[in-house]
């Protein structure tokens, strides 16, 4: 039979909340984490300052461990309370007191909901939810349309790269390369030389990198490795420099004198020096010479069929003057040539006159003097 009776309903509904409570005081136990940002979004790379209440709601002193369960792999906390790294915090009775838990999130994680908890040992579980808003990585992406260059030993080389930044927060990169030796190479993001560059967080930045051989290099293919790194990622590329070889001749004689004396209508001998001063080799030299009127030069031999890079041969300029050559300097000019290379040497010639002429000379001007004295001497006295 039903009751209606309102003073046994008034005892049933006291019954019931006592029970209630004693439940809830002995899950409790007068300790309860309480924060208000139990839901947060961030992106990957982010991380999370909580500041949680913990409040002593029981009659006594609770000295209450805290430890954060159910933390991802890759992911790490810390828990500060009055400037320390804690591990338990005492609270007298109806008082409470802060505690600042920081989670890290990852670079590298997968997009969607974590449920973390922070735990109050036998008193009582806070449940948190971080939601990570996109798929994170470590990745820098470092590229070029154009890895390959053709050149000569003498040519710089400029290569446009671009470096990505796929991380979720802004990055410093430290730039690298690791040419040949005595090469020279030289970052420029942006338009300025760097050794390191800041790129925030899904942007590009652009690198010249300028490549300059060694002036000892010789033809061939070389490859340059660059590198952007830092503590999270390296991002690496490989450029390549193809030196076809410079062609440079020069023209002179052993000692590097260009200057010789020679009697006027005689021959004279000039022994030259021709060396490769270019990284490849040359060939089928061949000569031809610039030179005062009714003078002669050849060379022998007229055709030098190859010089190696950094070789030299030696050849012999014959020089003859002109008979009636004045006495004086003279500037003939003799050319080696390629269709590559060139090279021309000036040589400064003295000519002299013969001593055939000088004692004709001396001879005419003792007859002369010897005519004068006779003249003196027959008419001197009338």
């Amino acid at each position: 039979m039903k009751s209606n009776n309102p003073y046994l309903k008034s005892v049933f509904f006291l019954f019931a909340l006592l029970f209630f409570y004693s439940q809830g005081a002995v899950a409790g136990n007068g300790i309860i984490l309480y924060t208000p940002y139990t839901h947060i979004t961030v992106p990957p790379g982010e991380s999370i300052d909580y500041s949680i209440e913990v409040k002593n709601y029981g009659g006594q002193l609770k000295d209450v461990e805290i430890d954060v369960a159910g933390l991802p792999d890759g992911w790490d906390s810390t828990l500060m309370a009055g400037g320390y790294s804690i591990k338990r915090i005492a609270v007298l009775p109806g008082e409470k007191k802060t505690v600042s838990l920081t989670l890290n999130v990852p670079l590298k994680v997968e997009k969607g909901k974590y449920n973390i908890r922070l735990v109050a040992k036998n008193y009582d579980v806070l449940p948190i939810v971080v939601n990570v808003s996109e798929e994170g990585s470590f990745k820098t992406e470092f590229s070029s349309d154009q890895i390959n260059m053709e050149g000569h030993s003498k040519s710089n080389f400029n290569f446009s790269t671009k470096l990505k930044n796929h991380t979720g927060e802004k990055q410093l990169y430290s730039l690298l390369a690791l040419p040949p030796r005595g090469w020279n190479v030289a970052f420029k993001p942006n338009g300025r030389q760097a050794t390191a560059v800041e790129i925030e967080a899904g942007k590009t930045t652009n690198i010249t990198v300028d490549v300059q051989p060694s002036p000892q290099v010789k033809s061939g293919s070389f490859k340059i490795p660059v590198k952007a790194t830092n503590k999270y990622s390296t991002a690496e590329l490989e450029l390549e420099v193809v030196i076809k070889g410079s062609y440079d001749l020069e023209l002179t004689t052993p000692t590097g004198l260009l200057s010789t004396n020679i009697t006027a209508g005689r021959e004279k001998k000039l022994e030259l020096l021709l060396r490769n001063t270019g990284s490849s080799e040359l060939r089928n030299v061949n000569f031809s010479s610039s030179k005062p009127k009714d003078w002669e030069i050849s060379i022998e031999p007229d055709t030098v069929p190859v010089i190696e890079a950094g070789a030299s041969t030696k050849v012999q300029a014959i020089i003859k003057s002109a008979d009636k050559a004045i006495p004086g300097d003279y500037l003939p000019k003799i050319t080696a040539k390629t269709p590559e290379a060139s090279s021309t040497a000036s040589i400064r010639i003295q000519v002299k006159t013969p001593l055939l002429w000088g004692w004709l000379g001396i001879l005419i001007i003792l007859g002369t003097l010897g005519g004068i004295y006779y003249l003196f001497r027959k008419y001197g006295r009338r």
